[in-house]
Protein backbone atom coordinates (compact mmCIF):
# COMPACT_ATOMS: atom_id res chain seq x y z
CA UNK A 1 0.00 0.00 0.00
CA UNK A 2 1.47 3.66 -0.74
CA UNK A 3 1.78 5.89 1.81
CA UNK A 4 0.42 9.02 1.74
CA UNK A 5 3.38 11.11 1.42
CA UNK A 6 4.31 8.60 -1.21
CA UNK A 7 0.84 9.55 -3.42
CA UNK A 8 1.41 13.51 -2.27
CA UNK A 9 5.16 13.00 -4.11
CA UNK A 10 3.50 11.69 -7.08
CA UNK A 11 0.93 13.57 -7.33
CA UNK A 12 3.26 16.96 -6.98
CA UNK A 13 5.76 15.52 -10.08
CA UNK A 14 2.27 14.39 -11.96
CA UNK A 15 1.27 18.33 -11.50
CA UNK A 16 4.69 19.51 -12.42
CA UNK A 17 4.75 17.69 -16.00
CA UNK A 18 0.97 19.09 -16.34
CA UNK A 19 2.62 22.88 -15.23
CA UNK A 20 5.44 22.52 -17.79
CA UNK A 21 3.18 20.86 -20.50
CA UNK A 22 0.60 23.95 -19.96
CA UNK A 23 3.38 26.48 -19.93
CA UNK A 24 4.67 25.50 -23.43
CA UNK A 25 1.14 25.09 -25.13
CA UNK A 26 0.08 28.35 -23.57
CA UNK A 27 3.23 29.80 -25.17
CA UNK A 28 2.69 28.29 -28.33
CA UNK A 29 -1.07 28.93 -28.42
CA UNK A 30 -0.06 32.69 -27.86
CA UNK A 31 2.33 32.78 -30.33
CA UNK A 32 -0.48 31.27 -32.99
CA UNK A 33 -2.64 34.14 -32.43
CA UNK A 34 -0.09 36.66 -32.53
CA UNK A 35 3.87 36.81 -32.98
CA UNK A 36 3.57 39.53 -30.77
CA UNK A 37 1.26 38.04 -28.35
CA UNK A 38 2.67 37.52 -24.41
CA UNK A 39 1.80 33.90 -22.77
CA UNK A 40 -0.26 36.01 -19.61
CA UNK A 41 -1.88 38.30 -22.30
CA UNK A 42 -3.46 35.10 -23.94
CA UNK A 43 -4.66 33.72 -20.78
CA UNK A 44 -6.48 37.39 -19.96
CA UNK A 45 -7.45 37.19 -23.97
CA UNK A 46 -9.60 33.86 -23.24
CA UNK A 47 -10.85 35.02 -20.35
CA UNK A 48 -12.20 38.25 -21.86
CA UNK A 49 -13.70 35.76 -25.05
CA UNK A 50 -15.53 33.44 -22.35
CA UNK A 51 -16.91 36.04 -19.65
CA UNK A 52 -17.50 39.15 -22.33
CA UNK A 53 -16.24 42.45 -21.51
CA UNK A 54 -15.48 43.12 -18.44
CA UNK A 55 -13.47 45.88 -16.48
CA UNK A 56 -9.90 46.27 -15.74
CA UNK A 57 -10.43 45.66 -11.89
CA UNK A 58 -12.51 42.75 -12.37
CA UNK A 59 -9.30 41.61 -14.68
CA UNK A 60 -7.15 42.33 -11.61
CA UNK A 61 -9.40 40.22 -8.81
CA UNK A 62 -9.46 37.39 -11.42
CA UNK A 63 -5.80 37.53 -12.16
CA UNK A 64 -4.52 38.34 -8.79
CA UNK A 65 -2.79 41.16 -10.01
CA UNK A 66 -2.21 44.82 -9.24
CA UNK A 67 -3.62 47.16 -11.65
CA UNK A 68 -0.80 48.82 -13.58
CA UNK A 69 0.09 45.19 -14.50
CA UNK A 70 -3.44 44.75 -15.65
CA UNK A 71 -3.41 48.41 -17.62
CA UNK A 72 -0.15 47.30 -19.16
CA UNK A 73 -1.29 43.86 -20.48
CA UNK A 74 -4.99 45.46 -21.70
CA UNK A 75 -2.86 48.38 -23.61
CA UNK A 76 -0.68 45.17 -25.04
CA UNK A 77 -3.74 43.67 -26.25
CA UNK A 78 -5.60 46.87 -27.93
CA UNK A 79 -1.68 47.25 -29.77
CA UNK A 80 -2.00 43.95 -31.20
CA UNK A 81 -5.45 44.56 -32.40
CA UNK A 82 -6.99 42.14 -29.86
CA UNK A 83 -9.39 43.59 -28.07
CA UNK A 84 -11.45 46.49 -27.48
CA UNK A 85 -12.38 49.64 -25.02
CA UNK A 86 -15.45 50.98 -24.78
CA UNK A 87 -17.29 52.92 -21.85
CA UNK A 88 -19.28 51.40 -19.75
CA UNK A 89 -23.26 52.17 -20.38
CA UNK A 90 -23.61 51.66 -16.21
CA UNK A 91 -21.17 53.86 -15.54
CA UNK A 92 -19.82 56.72 -18.39
CA UNK A 93 -16.57 57.24 -16.31
CA UNK A 94 -15.56 53.71 -16.49
CA UNK A 95 -14.14 51.02 -19.42
CA UNK A 96 -15.47 47.58 -20.94
CA UNK A 97 -12.66 46.04 -22.39
CA UNK A 98 -13.82 42.81 -24.91
CA UNK A 99 -12.45 40.65 -27.66
CA UNK A 100 -12.12 42.33 -31.32
CA UNK A 101 -13.86 40.14 -34.22
CA UNK A 102 -10.24 39.87 -35.10
CA UNK A 103 -9.14 38.94 -31.76
CA UNK A 104 -12.09 36.11 -31.40
CA UNK A 105 -11.12 34.93 -34.92
CA UNK A 106 -7.80 34.44 -34.12
CA UNK A 107 -8.54 32.67 -30.90
CA UNK A 108 -11.02 30.33 -32.83
CA UNK A 109 -8.37 29.41 -35.55
CA UNK A 110 -5.96 28.20 -32.81
CA UNK A 111 -8.32 26.98 -30.43
CA UNK A 112 -10.20 24.69 -32.94
CA UNK A 113 -7.35 22.35 -33.77
CA UNK A 114 -6.17 22.03 -30.52
CA UNK A 115 -9.39 20.33 -29.29
CA UNK A 116 -9.33 18.22 -32.46
CA UNK A 117 -5.50 17.42 -31.44
CA UNK A 118 -6.93 16.80 -27.34
CA UNK A 119 -9.93 14.40 -29.09
CA UNK A 120 -7.01 11.92 -30.92
CA UNK A 121 -5.04 11.97 -27.97
CA UNK A 122 -7.28 10.79 -25.95
CA UNK A 123 -9.22 8.82 -28.39
CA UNK A 124 -9.55 6.09 -26.31
CA UNK A 125 -10.99 7.86 -23.70
CA UNK A 126 -14.96 8.32 -23.25
CA UNK A 127 -16.82 11.34 -22.66
CA UNK A 128 -18.01 10.29 -18.99
CA UNK A 129 -14.03 9.85 -18.60
CA UNK A 130 -13.16 13.07 -19.80
CA UNK A 131 -15.62 14.40 -17.57
CA UNK A 132 -14.88 12.93 -14.53
CA UNK A 133 -11.26 13.92 -15.12
CA UNK A 134 -12.49 17.52 -15.34
CA UNK A 135 -14.21 17.41 -12.12
CA UNK A 136 -11.30 15.74 -10.27
CA UNK A 137 -9.04 18.81 -11.62
CA UNK A 138 -11.80 20.92 -10.53
CA UNK A 139 -12.01 19.27 -7.16
CA UNK A 140 -8.46 19.52 -6.46
CA UNK A 141 -8.20 23.42 -7.71
CA UNK A 142 -10.89 24.00 -5.32
CA UNK A 143 -8.67 23.04 -2.63
CA UNK A 144 -6.15 24.66 -3.23
CA UNK A 145 -8.22 27.89 -3.22
CA UNK A 146 -9.68 28.20 -6.58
Amino acid sequence: MTSRPEALRELEREVGVMMRRVRRVIAERAHAVHPELQSSSYLMLGYLLDQGPLRASALCAVFDVDKGAISRQVQHLVDLGLVDRTRDPADGRATLISVSEEGARRIHDVVEPRRKWYDERLGDWTADEILDFAATLSRYNEALGG
